[in-house]
């Protein structure tokens, strides 16, 4: 048997089209920070939830491109009016000018920077050694303070006209629990992150 035939055989392929995979991806992704949303501690005036860890992860493990993508479909999801965005009584686009649109917004780029930094041609070794793990752990809090520009600017711009008051209520709250995220992706994407961008 052919190698490829022996994946299929042991089921590691479920789907053996690609792009019936990406899409599948995409959605998964998609969802899962739509969890990460619900997934909330209320804060005034931006909760802290789990969704910086799969928009991170979704340029990691999905590649540029696709990361964005889900980040793009899930955002699009919000701007129907479908409920994936944390507990608001603006479940419109509207949503995207409030207190927290900055950070969604930068969401498709987040995941792209993500993807693009960690890329495997880019990273110059391999994310199982030190030296790896190290520069995937930098690029990945690297794509982490993109979010937390993109809100910041817009809470300071529409909001609090302060940039100093919106660092500290946009960005200081979150700095123990996005470390934390950051090293868990880190810790995700050594695992199977090769085998995932191999599959897509």
């Amino acid at each position: 048997m052919t190698e490829a035939r022996l994946q299929r055989v042991a089921g590691i392929e479920v789907v053996t089209s690609r792009t019936a995979r990406r899409v599948i991806a995409v959605l998964v992704f998609a969802m899962l920070t739509t969890l990460g949303a619900y997934a909330a501690v209320p804060m005034t005036p931006v909760p802290i939830t789990l969704q910086t860890l799969f928009v991170t992860l979704s340029g990691v493990l999905l590649g540029p491109v696709l990361g964005a993508t889900s980040m793009l479909l899930y955002l699009a999801a919000g701007a129907m009016g479908l409920p994936v965005f944390a507990a608001t009584s603006d479940v419109t686009f509207l949503h995207l000018l409030g207190p927290t649109g900055g950070y969604l917004l930068a969401y498709p780029p987040a995941a792209f920077l993500a993807g693009w930094l960690t890329a495997p041609s880019r990273l110059g070794a391999s994310a199982s050694t030190l030296n790896g793990a190290v520069r995937m752990t930098l690029a990945i809090f690297a794509s982490t303070l993109l979010i937390f520009a993109g809100g910041v600017a817009q809470l300071n711009t529409l909001y609090l006209h302060d940039i100093g008051k919106a660092f500290a209520l946009g960005v200081v709250p979150f700095i123990p629990g996005d470390v934390i995220k950051v090293l868990l992706a880190m810790l995700v994407a050594r695992r199977i992150q090769k085998r995932s961008l191999e599959l897509l």
